[in-house]
């Protein structure tokens, strides 16, 4: 007997004549994400990914965790692979899966023939199991409705496995089956979470950051690295690019309106994104924005940012609340690291009254007093980059 990991895609099953390519996608993820712990071979065949270690030196705990978090999958089990003997399942299953069955109190057994050559048909397969269950474990019984754990034989075509219950996976499309985006982070709680949607969709991430020293702090900044290391769990690699801010914000601050401040601020945010990410080959902006959540965030002020993307702008979050937004980045573990008491440039020279439905003429004008071209190319210049990996 040799112990497997059995993974189960969700969506992919839906995309047709792409399916193929999708598949090749994560299989290529799940390579990545688990190469580090040890030798390894990853099989697609009928719709099911299996993972087969070569020796026991593979760590299939961090295996199991590593898989739970990478998008495409929905389901995903251990199990044991042996050969298509009727009697050696019947050997193997009490003992591969003693520690469930003893803290159980009822199961069910389902089979599923893929091999259609296999003697016994699929109820058969499922009574001669629960026999040699029943006769390993006295104190358990059948229930078809509302079992504790499923016994599961799937007789396919190299080999059959034997599993309980499938555990879930994150579901969603592998990264990188969705184009590329950049997602502008503050070190908030909602910046992450839209990044992780994005990823879930199968969007490769590129970070950016806007730091203002001596406004913000070293800390602000491993803030926003330790954020991204947490979304990285799930998207893979991120490369991160800093953007000195503190002489634009300066700028705005002497030469602007005050309640302009913050959206001729976002304004200068999006065109540099937008530079940066077409220089990686970002397809879009990603922002954490949702409606009426703070002043800059009504549909008036993102028209006014979006004015001045030559990329489209996407906001995952656009139609949730903040209790949504949290639950979701308790989800995603980001959540704590967000509420560390560091402060972001979004809050350094926060107007007292915001305008909420500026005009654009008027944002403009106000843009004139200050030399653009200028403050943006030497922001670009002195870009910091590096990649946050998993």
């Amino acid at each position: 007997m040799k112990e497997i990991i059995l993974i189960k895609n969700g969506e992919l099953a839906l995309k047709g004549l792409n399916r193929s390519s999708f598949e090749s996608t994560l299989a290529k993820n799940i390579k990545r994400r688990l190469q580090s712990l040890g030798k390894f071979k990853v099989i697609r065949s009928q719709s099911t990914i299996t993972v087969e270690p070569f020796d026991e030196s593979f760590d299939m705990e961090e295996a199991e965790d590593r898989i739970s978090r990478i998008f495409g999958i929905a389901g995903y089990e251990r199990a044991a692979a042996v050969e298509k003997d009727m009697e050696v399942i019947l050997k193997t299953t009490p003992v591969y899966l003693s520690e469930a069955l003893k803290n159980a109190s009822t199961f069910k057994v389902e089979a599923k023939r893929a091999d259609k050559t296999f003697p016994l048909k699929s109820p058969e397969i499922c009574c001669d199991v629960g026999e040699a269950v029943l006769n390993a474990f006295p104190h358990i019984r059948v229930d078809v409705k509302n079992p504790d754990l499923t016994i599961v034989i799937e007789i396919r075509e190299n080999a059959a496995y034997i599993h309980g219950d499938q555990k879930k996976g994150a579901g969603g499309m592998p990264v990188g089956t969705g184009g590329k985006a950049a997602l502008l982070i503050s070190g908030g709680i909602d910046s992450p979470v839209a990044g992780w949607m994005m990823a879930k969709r199968g969007v490769v991430l590129n970070a950016v950051h806007f730091a203002s020293p001596p406004f913000t702090s070293p800390m602000s900044e491993m803030k926003v690295h330790d954020l991204l290391a947490k979304v990285a769990k799930y998207s893979g690699t991120i490369k991160l690019m800093t953007v000195p801010f503190t002489e634009i914000q300066e700028n705005i601050r002497d030469k602007c309106p005050e309640e302009l401040f913050t959206l001729i601020m976002r304004r200068y945010m999006m065109r540099i994104s937008n530079i940066l990410a077409e220089k990686e080959g970002c397809e879009a902006i990603v922002t954490g924005e949702s409606v009426g959540q703070v002043a800059s965030q009504t549909l008036t002020a993102m028209m006014s940012t979006d004015s001045v993307s030559r990329l489209p702008v996407l906001r995952p979050l656009v139609g949730m609340d903040k209790n949504e937004i949290v639950v979701l980045s308790r989800k995603i573990d980001t959540f704590d690291i967000s509420i560390r008491p560091f402060e972001d440039c979004c809050t350094v020279f926060t107007p007292k009254h915001p305008r909420l439905h500026p005009k654009a003429d008027e944002i403009e004008k106000a843009e004139l007093s200050l030399d653009s071209d200028a403050l943006i190319s030497r922001a670009v210049e002195g870009v910091k980059q590096e990649l946050i990996t998993f």
